[in-house]
């Protein structure tokens, strides 16, 4: 018996022994009628009732569906009428799954129960202690809902082209204009005329069919993806051994967080994704001068031979050994994916940049950008939207106005960080003339693609050649590189962790934590006696870069995997602190290519130091930074900041702020600063690790992590341009 199929017997045994019955003490108390008692009055919702009553909330438990909907909470409702419900049995008989139309079609009691547990489990959404979701809250065209429904899925909503009132969930499941936004006791009820049920094929699964399908519009890359034999890779969903100890206690809680006081919840699931940019077929035809299906592994790799664009990697190998990391078209598609399902309403991340309120849902204010490591070998993406932009964009380069140039048709100095409508010159081989403007990320509706809701994975068309050139190596090289430390955890994004903006501060899942005895967070080594929490902080007026961040409590040793940086260079490796605490830690940093074997960089980092004050315990002292507000005296500024340098301190971004929609900056503020932790000559395409390791024998002390930048020497002793300031 292999070490899955021991899993999968324990795990029923220990669900075959459990029982839950539904709690609902914690729900608010409301009046007036329930969703259960709304439906039942409804004679055209009976086939859905009839299935919500007899459909338990989970395999161990005899609570039905009827019954949670008859609870107290804030639940989303897409009920489907009986002829959207007779309309799926129809479908299902079409695809051979049973034998006639109807509920007698079914000759196993197996298939039964799963296609009834499909058209109910995705047609709620519980949003625990945050209102439902009425028509108003619907998220924008073609984004994903922040919650996923109660089959885990993420459902996407299309807005109509021309009539905005026009909306359908998943592109398919059309809801009602006269029936939509039914306000209950317990939520909103929602009318659709068809049954929602995404397909639990994988990514991998898809590559396989879109590579006979040109119909799909991703048939090229499907067949692109398959020659490098990724498809059993792309099929990864779900870590059943997390599975397994979390139902056995074989992973824990962690204790009150020392300073929020909350128990730091483990996750539920350790579930895997992607994100996969694919050119479309009509780019590829248009490019290659063919139809899709005559376009193969070998004429795209002729193509890209011939184009130069992958000359500057060294030992890039053109044979057909397309699994190789360094074969030229195993870099080509491996550059296309995110070990990460990255909805695009977070493939830019807006929460507290400066002048923006996510609340209000406003336009961009700055630009924004992430970047992420790609499958593959080594190398960054980054993913940018601004108000210029008008959309998200990979691999943009503009001239933003930053106080260091003149800009626009005075000529002025502007400081303001907008999009200039300015981009730098190319610096070596690139795509096309205007690689520097990056490339587009449409919607499903602007490029006719397929509008398949993925199980792990997220798709997004492009028609532009995405590539990482020269000219991208060395453009990112030549700018500050800032990523939050979330960017370098998949897991976070994968598990609905990371930006889960349904939950308050200090509200539920606001702390969640990681264990130490198993890998939940691949890129990072936890150490015993290392108690690990990450802090949400949504709405909570954290100073963090968007809003986030992880304090790490007890005699902790642990060491990340890091970024690779975009071309070899001098660099200096920063990290973002916040010393507004009285808990905060002295770490030694260790940092090197080989997580085993480190040297020590430098002396040990106290957390405890501000730019104008030392905290310690309850005591407060001055410190020796030098920090000082900036003034309208650019040359007193920049003395300034030399000072501070030396001593391996930097002011605070200029970027964001602690309060949403403020024009505040966290800059303004002694407390946070930036830290040099170490100034080394980095290459390219190889995975450096850092590590945090205390050095005060005191348990309760928290080590504070945000950010980090890497940022290159022409960047930050640049004789002709300084740093700017955010």
């Amino acid at each position: 018996m292999n070490k899955f199929t021991w899993i999968a017997v324990a795990l029923a045994l220990i669900l075959a022994g459990c029982k839950e019955e539904l709690d609902t003490s914690a729900r608010y108390v409301f009046t007036g009628k329930t969703i259960s008692q709304y439906l039942e009055e409804k004679d055209y919702y009976s086939e859905y009732v009839r299935l919500l009553g007899k459909t338990p909330v989970s395999p161990y438990s005899e609570t039905t569906l009827k019954q949670l909907l008859s609870a107290r909470g804030h639940y989303t409702v897409f009920a489907p009428t009986n002829d959207a419900v007779y309309a799926y049995l129809d479908t299902l008989c079409r695809q051979g799954i049973i034998e006639k139309p109807s509920w007698e079609g079914f000759t196993q009691q197996s298939v039964l129960d799963s296609i009834e547990r499909v058209i109910v489990f995705n047609s709620i959404m519980d949003s625990g202690d945050q209102p439902a979701y009425d028509i108003s809250d619907f998220p924008r065209h073609e984004h994903e809902f922040t919650l996923a429904n109660m089959h885990n899925r993420k459902l996407r909503v299309f807005y109509g082209t021309y009539d905005m009132d026009s909306i359908s969930i998943d592109g398919l499941a059309t809801v009602s204009k006269k029936n939509r936004g039914i306000i209950v006791s317990n939520g909103f009820i929602h009318q659709v005329e068809s049954v929602i049920a995404p397909s639990d094929r994988r990514l991998g699964d898809y590559a396989r069919i879109w590579a006979r399908q040109p119909e799909s519009g991703y048939s090229v890359m499907a067949k692109l993806l398959m020659a490098c034999q990724l498809e059993d890779t792309l099929n990864a969903y779900r870590d059943e051994t997390w599975e397994y100890l979390y139902l056995t206690g074989g992973v824990k809680d962690l204790p009150n967080h020392t300073s929020v006081g909350q128990t730091g919840t483990i996750p539920e699931h350790r579930y895997y994704g992607f994100t996969l940019f694919a050119e479309t077929d009509r780019f590829w035809e248009q490019t290659l001068g063919c139809k899709a299906e005559e376009i193969n592994a070998a004429k795209v790799c002729t193509y890209l031979q011939e184009s130069g664009l992958f000359d500057h990697i060294e030992g890039t190998t053109y044979d057909d050994d397309y699994t190789n990391p360094m074969n030229i078209l195993n870099q080509f598609v491996t550059y296309h994916l995110l070990p990460q399902r990255i909805g695009r309403e977070k493939l830019v991340i807006h929460y507290n940049e400066l002048g923006y309120n996510y609340v209000s849902a406003q336009r961009p204010t700055i630009p924004i950008m992430d970047y992420y490591q790609t499958m593959g070998l080594p190398r960054l993406l980054k993913t940018y939207e601004s108000r210029e932009s008008n959309g998200i964009y990979l691999n943009r380069f503009p001239r933003l106005r930053n106080g260091r140039g003149q800009f626009g048709s005075l000529r002025e100095n502007v400081n303001d960080y907008h999009e200039s409508g300015l981009f730098p010159p190319l610096k070596g081989t690139s795509t096309t003339p205007d690689e520097n403007i990056g490339i587009p990320v449409l919607t499903t509706t602007e490029a006719g693609t397929d509008a398949s809701n993925i199980l792990n994975a997220v798709v997004y068309p492009l028609d532009r050649l995405l590539v990482c050139t020269e000219n991208v190596c060395n453009q990112m090289g030549s700018q500050r590189i800032r990523i939050d430390a979330c960017c370098l955890m998949p897991e976070l994004m994968n598990n609905d962790i990371r930006q889960t903006r349904a939950y308050y501060a200090y509200g539920a899942n606001n702390v969640r934590a990681f264990p130490s005895n198993y890998p939940y967070i691949e890129s990072i080594d936890i150490r015993e006696g290392t108690q690990f929490y990450y802090l949400q902080g949504y709405l909570s007026g954290y100073h963090n870069l968007q809003g986030d961040e992880f304090n790490i409590i007890g005699r902790y040793d642990f060491t990340m995997k890091l970024p690779p940086v975009p071309r070899a260079g001098q660099y200096e490796i920063r990290f973002g602190v916040a010393t507004g605490s009285y808990v905060r830690s002295v770490a030694q940093i260790y940092f090197g290519s080989n997580p085993d074997n480190m040297p020590a960089a430098g002396i040990p980092m106290d957390l405890r130091v501000g730019g104008l004050e030392r905290r310690a315990g309850n005591e407060v002292s001055p410190s020796n930074v030098g920090w000082e507000p900036d003034t309208d005296d650019e040359e007193y500024d920049s003395q300034v900041s030399k000072s501070m340098r030396t001593k391996g301190f930097m002011k605070a971004p200029n970027s964001w702020t602690n309060s949403l929609g403020s024009s505040i900056s966290i800059r303004t503020y002694h407390y946070m600063t930036r830290r040099i932790m170490v100034s080394t000559y980095l290459y390219p395409h190889r995975n450096y690790y850092i590590r945090f390791k205390s050095v005060l024998d005191q348990e309760a002390k928290e080590f504070y992590m945000d950010y980090f930048e890497y940022v290159a020497k022409e960047v930050y002793d640049n004789p002709e341009e300084q740093e700017d300031i955010w």
